[in-house]
């Protein structure tokens, strides 16, 4: 790991323990990790329902989402489930669900204090549905904590981008995947190269906007990493969801754009799909 690898996750690390402490994202009190209002309405404008988040512990949602990939792994019971960077548990505790009391949702995460509010949710969890088939483990997206193929589906939402070395997170995805097992990821992904302002900006960074790869760069990692039927959709309106007019993100940005162009106009949200060959 480089230093300036070790630096970037200092930043993140430290923005992200904030948002834990404070209970809101990244932009403030109940505002999204991309900006984007309140967490509940960020979440609703991504794809997740009211059913789903109703079954969710008070504090699992912190308006850190860009997409749902829950909704499309096609989870099935009895299935091992690894969300990247699962903060406080949002995708865990509704792929848990869906794999039930045979199967296993785990989620890894290096924020110390992300990973003690996920702990403490996963308390409330089991108590509202008697599930007790969820692990929050510490650690770096870049060296996964666990072993080879001990995985069905690898899950993340809007995480990848703030990796320094995102090549070497698709390698770790393939390797923690069973053979056949496949990725269901939603994530910020870039249209065209960002202005230089906006990639040296450290709110950038840490609000899923700099760090964004290259859609043609994207696909060249996932296939160096080895996966097979790659799959990389639009989710339509998510950048909106996440950037509303009136977000102070959504301002920061414009302040570092060109005129009369918008956040859109150079990146999305994808959904990333892809399997790991029998």
């Amino acid at each position: 790991m480089t230093s300036s690898n070790n630096a970037t996750h200092v930043v993140v690390r430290r923005k992200y323990g904030s948002i834990a402490a404070k209970s809101g994202g990244c932009c403030g009190p109940q505002s999204s990790c991309c900006g984007g209002g309140r967490a509940g309405q960020v979440a609703r404008g991504l794809g997740y329902s009211d059913a789903e988040l109703a079954t969710l512990p008070e504090e699992a949602n912190l308006g850190l989402s860009c997409g749902n990939p829950t909704a499309l792994a096609g989870l099935q019971p009895g299935e091992t489930v690894l969300d990247l960077g699962s903060g406080a548990g949002l995708d865990v505790f509704l792929a848990a669900q869906r794999v039930g009391p045979t199967g296993k949702a785990i989620g890894v995460d290096m924020t110390p204090e992300m990973l003690a509010k996920a702990r403490r949710n996963a308390e409330t969890f089991r108590e509202r549905t008697g599930l007790a088939n969820v692990e929050f483990l510490e650690g770096q997206i870049e060296a996964i904590p666990l072993p080879d193929g001990s995985v069905d589906v690898v899950l993340s939402n809007c995480v990848l981008n703030l990796s320094p070395d995102q090549a070497q997170v698709w390698k770790e995805i393939a390797r923690v995947l069973r053979p056949g097992g496949r990725v269901s990821i939603s994530d910020m992904v870039l249209l065209r190269p960002l202005p230089k302002a906006v990639r040296q900006d450290v709110e950038a960074l840490v609000g899923c906007i700099a760090g964004a790869a290259l859609k043609s760069d994207l696909e060249c990692m996932m296939r160096d990493a080895g996966l097979v039927e790659l799959s990389l959709v639009p989710k339509e309106g998510a950048v909106e969801a996440m950037l509303p007019g009136d977000d102070p993100m959504a301002d920061h940005l414009s302040g570092l754009m060109p005129a009369g162009s918008r956040p859109a106009d150079f990146i999305a949200s994808l959904i990333l799909s892809a399997r790991k060959p029998v």
